[in-house]
């Protein structure tokens, strides 16, 4: 799950996000408590991401994206502006629609603890670093 999308980071400011985002907590004392459940679909020109949405508390996930992108955007390192809405993507597609059997599904409880500073190597031909995780 994205909290914010900073896109083309250069290498030189990673240590710049990651003091940015030391003591973002999103005021959660206890983690937040979230779970999968139903689906849907985000269409563009050449393809669409298949996502399953997230339920749960979030009022607090809203907080600690509100938190984690305030601090990014002191530390000059604005996101991509898109409104958040919580969601896994779990596939990309050419066109087709959300299968049935995901509107309806609803998936096991768990508190999210952390949140994780990760990097993507596109250019490596792809995977993710786990730079630095914090508690939330």
């Amino acid at each position: 799950m994205t909290l914010v999308f900073l896109g083309e980071v250069e290498e030189q400011r990673v240590g710049e996000v990651e003091r940015a985002l030391d003591g973002c907590s999103g005021g959660a004392p206890r983690g937040i408590d979230v779970r999968l459940a139903g689906a849907g679909r985000f269409v563009s020109r050449r393809s669409s991401a298949l996502w399953v949405g997230v339920a749960g508390d979030l009022d607090a996930l809203h907080t600690l994206r509100d938190d984690v992108g305030a601090a990014l955007r002191r530390a000059g390192l604005p996101g991509d502006g898109r409104p958040f809405r919580p969601h896994l993507t779990i596939a990309y597609t050419r066109r087709g629609s959300t299968p049935a059997a995901l509107d309806s599904y609803v998936g096991p409880a768990w508190t999210v603890d952390e949140f994780v500073l990760v990097r993507s190597r596109h250019d490596e031909g792809g995977g993710y670093d786990s730079l630095q995780r914090w508690s939330c």
